[in-house]
Formats: structure tokens, sequence, C-alpha cells
């Protein structure tokens, strides 16, 4: 998936930004998580990291929160940003909330992450490693990165708030 440091180091965004970010997304990460069974903080926490907290290029400009890639099955919009590689091709979508849904979709349709599905909806850390560790992102730090944004701002109590039915 992306790496987007590049975004990471131009974009410069507070805490308050990144509690904003929450209080924006969580009922959309919520939903999602009742829809396909992907923990709200994980959710959360990717889009986040990987959008610079919304301010990153691809963000702003794609509507891909995510640094979800084009592939060879997407048939939507595309953005060309340099990533791993120059100019590569990225989804863009026409609203923040195309992207979640479809975010949601690309992990629960890939072989590669159908391990996330065998975890404990509740166990963020696991999920985080498993992302990582089935190649969602090339930067080394990505699964200590989402946990301590997850840690840091209390966004698991998402994922039991969604358990509970809140």
């Amino acid at each position: 998936m992306a790496g987007l440091v590049s975004n990471h180091l131009l974009a410069q965004y507070t805490e308050a930004d990144i509690r904003d970010y929450i209080v924006n997304y969580q009922h959309v990460a919520m939903d999602k998580m009742h829809e396909y069974r992907i923990p709200a903080s994980i959710t959360l926490a990717q889009g986040i990291f990987e959008s610079a907290c919304g301010m990153s290029r691809l963000a702003t400009e794609g509507n891909n929160p995510f640094g979800i890639k084009c592939h060879e099955d997407w048939m939507g919009d595309t953005i060309l940003i340099d990533d791993d590689e120059l100019q590569e091709c990225f989804r863009k979508y026409e609203d923040v909330a195309g992207s979640y849904n479809d975010h949601s979709k690309f992990l629960t349709t890939r072989k590669r992450y159908a391990n996330l599905f065998q975890l404990d909806i509740l166990d963020y850390p696991a999920w985080a490693r498993t992302l990582k560790a089935d190649g969602y992102a090339t930067n080394p730090q990505y699964a200590d990165r989402l946990i301590s944004l997850i840690e840091r701002f209390n966004i698991a109590r998402l994922d039991t708030m969604c358990m509970r039915g809140e």
C-alpha cells in the first residue's frame, strides 16, 4: 500500500487536527465496523497516518485518506502521486465517504488480508501488526505508528462502543 512519507513530512498537523479528524470520521468508521467487521480504531488510525491527518495531496485532491493504489481492477478516477516510485497511480474518489467504503471492501475482498478476519475485532495491536505483515504498507514502523495513534488518542474506545451498539 502507500508509504506517503513525503506527504507526512510536508503536511504539518497538530494534536487538535488529529482530534478533529477522529470526530469528523468516527461515525463513518463505526458504521464500517458494523458492516465489515474492521475495527473503527484501525480504520481511523490508518486514515490519520496515511493522509497526514487528511492534509496530504492524495487526501485533499483525491479524497483517498488510505493510500489505496489503483491496481489493475480499478475502473474509477485516478490521481498520480510520487510514493514508493514516481507518479504512482492511486484511486480518486468523489468524497471521503466513498474512500472509507472502498477501504473496507478492499480489505474484505483481497485474499492477502484474510488473516485479519481471524483476529479478535477488539485486538487492534494484532490487526495493526497483521496489516503490516500482509503488505498493506511499506513503512517498517507502520504497525507501531497505528498502535501509538490508537493508544495516544484513546481511539479503541470506539471499538468497544461499537460492539456494545452505542
